[in-house]
């Protein structure tokens, strides 16, 4: 069962990659509103990894 999941979101991955880059030549509107979002959600992915960085160097 957890590997269904894990290859799940292992392909919204992929497919969001695929659609930025998609958009950047051109691709249709639904195009660029999924790679927006996934723009969006790896920068949420960044900030967090980023703050755990910082807490893992005070300690």
């Amino acid at each position: 069962m957890i590997n269904l999941v894990l290859l799940g979101v292992l392909v919204l991955a992929i497919s969001g990659c695929v659609c930025v880059v998609w958009a950047e030549r051109g691709g249709p509107r639904w195009v660029r509103g999924v790679a927006s979002v996934t723009l969006a959600a790896s920068e949420l992915v960044r900030r967090a990894e980023k703050r755990n960085r910082r807490r893992r160097a005070r300690s």
